[in-house]
């Protein structure tokens, strides 16, 4: 078993990575070979393990799926809440790992977030092969998966809350939302069948092609600058006001994921603090792991008028049980 206690920092990572398609934020990641602690609101931690010896010896072009051994749930208030233990020497090897995991989230958890360093984007092209929208990001090219979807999506969150005054009028309202509309604009951009590529992302921005799925070999080992993908994964190259005002309203409605971001320029960070008082609860989840804020007023607004939605909630779900409890209790006297 080894001793967490002898184990450099250096060999320890700590991350952040961006969960995609749809964009929905970010976790902040603590590594130890196959050891991790994540984060998504910088304040509770899950601590995990999986046992990646077992993939030895196997093809490496399969994707073979390996369960994660819980070790446990972490956060500075409640302090650690372990996981199940089974009684094997295995068990006790990954334990071990984790163990190091833990003790150091003890160190540096107030240290989130943690720079982004998954730059291996996997972007939907359009029909001409130029990036269109980013679908998928990892920190290592050992960990992209033979399997991978080929549309662009907005999620059900999305669905059902986001709305914009660009939104066509159809004579199907209900079918037809903005998250629907801008789904069917983005992905009737790209090819049929959908290609999409991996690149290589520099720190300035630029790309080196990798493989891709229905590419052709000739845009492999090409030359991409920063200004080929979009700032904030979408690339609407169109005329199309309508088409133009829906993507900018989709962005504004992202404001709080999109702050999560440490590329952001002022005035750009600024502007999506705004949108983001619009969304408060979202807001109060994920301002832990903003790596800067601008104007804090935009962010305590939000706070406070999360921290009074949630109490009125609260009371609404008190008052039920307290009417179904009367109502069980006292029967009315024709009963």
């Amino acid at each position: 078993m080894e001793d967490s206690g002898d184990i450099p920092s250096s060999a320890t990572q700590c991350y952040s990575q961006r969960l995609l398609n749809p964009f929905r934020g970010a976790v902040n990641v603590i590594r130890y070979k196959s050891a991790e602690a994540v984060t998504s609101d910088g304040i509770h931690w899950d601590i995990y393990v999986s046992n990646d010896a077992l993939l030895e010896g196997l093809d490496k072009n399969r994707s073979i799926q390996i369960s994660d051994i819980r070790y446990g749930r972490w956060s500075e208030r409640d302090g650690l809440t372990r996981g199940p233990v089974y009684p094997s020497d295995e068990f006790y090897a990954l334990e071990a790992m984790a163990a190091v995991v833990y003790q150091h989230l003890l160190k540096v958890y107030d240290q989130v977030p943690f720079p982004f360093r998954d730059r291996i984007e996997l972007w939907l092209l359009d029909r001409e092969s130029r990036p269109l929208a980013l679908l998928n990001a990892v920190v290592d090219q050992r960990d992209i998966e033979d399997y991978q979807l080929l549309d662009w999506r907005a999620g059900q969150l999305c669905r059902e809350t986001f709305d914009s005054a660009f939104r066509r009028n159809t004579d199907n309202d209900a079918h037809s939302g903005a998250a629907d509309q801008l789904i069917e604009y983005i992905n009737s951009c790209a090819g049929t069948p959908p290609a999409a590529q991996w690149f290589e992302r520099n720190e300035d921005g630029s790309a080196i092609a990798l493989h891709g799925h229905n590419i052709d070999d000739g845009l492999i080992g090409r030359s991409m600058v920063a200004e080929d993908f979009a700032e904030y994964f979408l690339s609407v190259r169109t005329d199309n006001e309508q088409v133009a005002g829906l993507v900018r309203d989709f962005i504004e409605w992202q404001a709080p994921w999109l702050l999560l971001l440490d590329s952001l320029g002022y005035k750009q960070r600024q502007g999506l603090e705004q949108c983001a008082r619009k969304q408060a609860l979202i807001t109060d989840q994920q301002y832990l792991l903003y790596p800067e804020i601008i104007d804090d007023s935009f962010i305590r607004a939000a706070r406070v008028e999360a921290k009074l939605r949630k109490a009125q909630m609260q009371k609404l779900d008190q008052d039920e049980v307290m009417s179904t409890f009367y109502i069980e209790l006292h029967p009315s006297p024709t009963e």
